[in-house]
């Protein structure tokens, strides 16, 4: 086949002259003398100067390739350089592509031979007439296309296969808005250079409301082809067995744009030769076989901001990396929404960025204004949208709800009122419309803006009070499942572990979850159950507040670093105190103090909150909170280092305790002794710590003998790790091990909680001071390993 371009035939007049003047512009622009270029290169320096002086004519591809990687140069520029080498080549070698898309006579070449009723599929191949030119040729490229480099570099190393044993069937997918469509064009155009035989560009309609039949595809390629009008068969089977034929032995890249479904994509696919075929769709097409799979993500935060430079200015965007950074993070760093913002920014060259970053931050103006001319975010969504079926699109509108960065099978079907197992096939079926994403196996997000647009979709299609009646069912579920989970580490309330968790429904019955299941949810499901805490303040059902906190108390010792205990404790302080209960509200300025001192290390504002507590106990007589009020005064005391104050206050405590006959006052004197034995080692008494901490310890383990349950197994492994710090302070480094490893058995009963990590530490420590570094390399590291894969306690913190 004679190669032609769309502006004459292809006879190598570039050359030369035209190679030299590239590669010598190329060096200058890199800063690179001739000599430095040939040793880099590999490339005698004599050979170098005659390639510029165009005395060479055409150098072998493996030394442009050379060239240019010494260079650094990209696809398109390699590219570009090795076309101009190309023309002066020797005839008598196979062709290297070289050529833009290759373009045929003005009008349709007929196929010499009338085509046979069935498909073509055996026998000669039609002959190899020229492209139509004009014919579904490429749309131009986008010239600031950024990022997608990896991709880029699977589909150049794929169309080098000269002889594929299959066909290339790449499948672009992902959620609207990615730039499928930029990348499949820009990936056609790069490749031209493998591809002489030309690139097509089909739109196959697939979010309109009659997408393009498969039939009516055929006959546009065909004819795109250079077969005549009457030569084209009338059934779809004829004329994807005459495209087969046609494009058996041509190397050709095929852009099949926005697919609808699997059959309509099928009979486009050639059944064997060297043409690559690009298909681009929204749904990830699950049931087309042997294709290679590129399913695109959102950029990261530094190709996003490469795409605003590129497009408002590099000078404008480096000017203000915050504002750029954060003008990213709003449009989600989808491509489609950098690109719109970016033209705004084009536009309006008088306003800061930071003017834009303003205007996006309202969540209610954002989608309106991520729209300018005829690129808009709200509508690339809504073409999905409205594919959906009902069930769907009910699923999506009430994901919208969900508090948390991703959320569950269970937590959707909560909002949308529908089974769980129904609700996760959805969203299976959502993820293929690329509308949700998998974040992990079992749980789900929206893209942010994907969120926003299903929260319009939810208030324009649904009324307030469906809206109203969906929050408060799920949040009945979600502080319902949060006080049953809470109260599973209650010592009053928990059992023995079954064996099985049973299935997570909201009317479960049976057995308790395990705790560490418990944990699990509590943890992952956070965001969840405090947004649902929130919303049950609001509508006034505060002794629903107080309980739900109340339940979760006892979870609260074993994540002390979380900083939602704040915002738990004092919604259940304000609610204690709207329904008029003080004894509710004594206790819960009590878990507000702990909280402060324990989890904050907000010491006097502890102390401040300790001492109303105090008051209020003593109005109403409730000695046990009088105990607890006085303890954690005494904790934020000695974190003051005010010990002498401190000791008296864990003394009143001890006395008050003293009083109090139930597992409340047995576990608080505990705490008193410990507390006290703390001030004694902090203020240089470590002796007098010892024994006090003895004392502790032997009192720990009499509540495990009592209830062996995960709270006696952390207060008796606490007191162990304390206790080995007092015998670490007096240098007893042997009787130091043997009470972190004390600890550490009381640790592992309640599941290897994050606190552990300090115990290991310490034990570490005691081993060095014993001559044992080997043993201790071995333990923290064995240790380290098993904690990366029992998953970080606390890694799913809120920020906000």
């Amino acid at each position: 086949m004679t190669a032609v371009s769309d502006t004459g035939a292809g006879t190598g007049s570039e050359g030369a002259g035209d190679f030299g003047r590239l590669l010598a512009g190329h060096r200058v622009a890199a800063g690179l003398t001739q000599e430095e270029l040939a040793a880099t290169a590999g490339v005698s320096l004599r050979a170098v100067g005659d390639m510029e002086r165009g005395r060479t004519r055409g150098p072998q591809r493996r030394t442009v390739r050379a060239l240019a990687e010494t260079l650094g140069l990209d696809a398109p520029q390699t590219a570009a350089l090795d076309r101009a080498a190309q023309g002066g080549r020797p005839r008598g070698t196979r062709p290297v592509p070289a050529a833009a898309p290759t373009r045929g006579p003005a009008a349709p070449v007929p196929v010499p031979a009338p085509v046979p009723a069935g498909p073509v599929e055996t026998g000669d191949a039609a002959p190899a007439a020229p492209l139509v030119p004009g014919a579904l040729a490429l749309p131009r490229d986008i010239a600031d296309f950024t990022a997608r480099e990896d991709a880029l570099a699977l589909l150049a190393e794929l169309a080098e296969d000269d002889r594929p044993a299959h066909p290339r069937v790449v499948l672009i997918s992902g959620q609207p808005g990615l730039g499928k469509t930029a990348f499949a064009l820009h990936a056609a155009h790069t490749l031209a250079p493998f591809f002489p035989d030309g690139q097509l560009s089909l739109d196959l309609g697939g979010m309109a409301a009659t997408p393009l039949s498969a039939r009516d595809a055929l006959g546009q390629v065909l004819r795109a082809l250079g077969v005549a009008d009457n030569a084209v068969p009338a059934g779809t089977e004829e004329r994807a067995g005459l495209y087969r034929a046609l494009v058996r032995e041509r190397r050709l890249v095929l852009v099949l744009d926005n697919a609808a479904d699997e059959s309509q994509v099928r009979p486009l696919l050639p059944g064997s030769g060297p043409a690559v075929t690009l298909v681009t769709s929204r749904n990830a097409l699950p049931g087309l076989e042997s294709v290679l799979r590129l399913r695109l993500d959102a950029l990261a935060p530094g190709e996003a901001a490469d795409l605003l430079a590129r497009i408002a200015g590099r000078e404008r965007i480096d000017a203000a990396p915050d504002a750029t950074a954060e003008l990213a993070r709003l449009c989600g760093y989808l491509p489609l929404a950098l690109r719109i913002a970016g033209q705004r920014l084009v536009a309006r060259p008088q306003q800061p960025v930071s003017h834009l970053v303003r205007q996006l931050a309202a969540e209610e103006n954002r989608l309106d204004l991520l729209e300018t001319g005829d690129l808009a975010v709200r509508p690339a969504f809504a073409l999905s949208y409205r594919r959906l079926p009902a069930e769907s699109q009910l699923v999506l509108r009430r994901s919208a709800l969900t508090a948390g960065h991703d959320f569950t099978a269970a937590v959707a079907a909560a909002y949308a009122g529908l089974p769980v197992g129904r609700t996760e096939l959805v969203l299976e079926q959502l993820i293929d419309t690329g509308l949700v994403q998998l974040a992990t196996p079992e749980r789900y997000r929206l893209h942010d803006l994907v969120r926003l647009y299903a929260g319009e979709r939810l208030g324009a299609d649904e009324g307030p009070e469906a809206v109203a009646q969906a929050r408060a069912r799920a949040g009945d579920w979600l502080l319902n499942r949060a006080a049953e989970y809470g109260l599973r580490f209650d010592p009053d309330h928990a059992t023995a572990d079954p064996d099985t968790d049973p299935d997570a429904d909201a009317d479960r019955t049976g057995p308790p979850v395990p705790l560490t299941e418990a944990a699990r949810w509590l943890e992952e499901e956070h965001p969840e159950w405090l947004a649902a805490l929130h919303q049950a303040f609001a509508a006034g059902r505060h002794r629903e507040v107080i309980d739900t906190a109340e339940a979760m108390h006892w979870f609260s010792d074993r994540l002390l670093s979380w900083d939602i205990w704040a915002e738990v404790f004092q919604l259940s302080v304000d609610a204690a105190r709207a329904c008029g209960d003080q004894l509710a509200e004594a206790v819960h300025v009590n878990y507000l103090a702990w909280t402060y001192v324990t989890c904050l290390h907000r010491y006097q504002r502890g102390i401040d909150l300790a001492n109303e507590g105090l008051e209020l106990a003593r109005r109403i007589g409730a000695r046990e909170q009088e105990g607890w009020a006085l303890t954690y005064l005494a904790a934020g005391l000695r974190h003051l280092h005010r010990h002498r104050e401190a000791i008296d206050a864990y003394h009143r405590a001890a006395d008050t305790f003293a009083e109090v006959n139930s597992r409340s006052g047995w576990i608080g004197r505990l705490v008193t002794l410990r507390g006290a034995a703390n001030c004694l080692r902090d203020s240089g008494r470590a002796e007098e710590a010892v024994e006090s901490r003895r004392r502790a310890l032997a009192g720990a383990l009499e509540l495990v003998e009592r209830w062996s349950s995960p709270l006696m197994h952390l207060a008796a492994a606490m007191t162990a790790h304390e206790l080995g710090l007092d015998r670490a302070a007096l240098g007893r480094w042997p009787a130091a091990e043997k009470a972190y490893r004390q600890a550490l058995t009381h640790y592992g009963e309640i599941g290897r909680p994050d606190s552990m990590t300090k115990t290991l530490t310490e034990l570490g420590t005691a081993l060095i001071e014993q001559g044992r570094a080997e043993e201790a390399r071995e333990l923290l590291t064995e240790a380290l390993t098993d904690l990366s894969a029992d998953g970080p306690r606390q890694g799913r913190r809120r920020t906000g």
